[in-house]
């Protein structure tokens, strides 16, 4: 069996075991596409951002793994949480500028290139946050693409691999959501 699992997917057995050394080997075998993930994901984030991918990154791998005990069922699942932890770290973020600035109102929010955004605005990780959650409520597979694409900078493929579904279906749910934010942002 262990034949058929990656090099990732072994290690954080190993992490999950107690081996202090198999920490060493996780981070150099995930850090750079953690750290692609991580800049993808703030070039979205308004243009004064101070937080860099590094430190997103750091923030990100001492979360997951700094406790000691990571329970990462394999390589998908790893990064699933990552980017679960990029949103969580991008919106704690988020709120702690606007409790800085105290709002300035809302103005539309980056998807992608869905939804056209300034450069000035502060609460893109915010809004889209509530939206998501609002998304999961009644459609949590298609909130799950969107969380993976726009907080974990996934491509259509890795998103399959990691939700368990075949490309097409996550291209179905990506235009749904899309469509639905859309939606969203016209109403509000």
């Amino acid at each position: 069996m262990s034949a058929q699992k990656g090099e990732v997917t072994l290690l954080l057995e190993r992490v999950a075991s107690g081996d202090r050394s198999a920490e060493d080997a996780l981070i150099q075998q995930v850090y750079l596409e953690l750290h692609r993930i991580a800049t993808a994901r703030l070039r979205r984030e308004r243009v004064v951002h101070t937080l860099q991918p590094t430190a997103l990154v750091h923030e990100v791998y001492l979360r997951l793994c700094g406790s000691g005990q990571i329970a990462c069922l394999d390589r998908a699942h790893f990064f699933r949480l990552a980017a679960r932890l990029m949103r969580r770290i991008l919106v704690d973020y988020a709120r702690q500028r606007n409790a800085e600035k105290r709002g300035d109102g809302h103005s539309p929010v980056a998807l992608d290139d869905v939804i056209a955004v300034s450069p000035e605005q502060c609460s893109d990780s915010l809004e889209v946050n509530a939206l998501l959650d609002r998304l999961a409520e009644f459609s949590p597979r298609q909130a799950s693409v969107v969380e993976l694409r726009y907080f974990g900078g996934l491509t259509d493929e890795e998103i399959a691999s990691a939700i368990g579904k075949n490309v097409r279906t996550v291209r179905r749910d990506w235009a749904m959501a899309r469509a639905w934010f859309r939606q969203q942002m016209k109403q509000g």
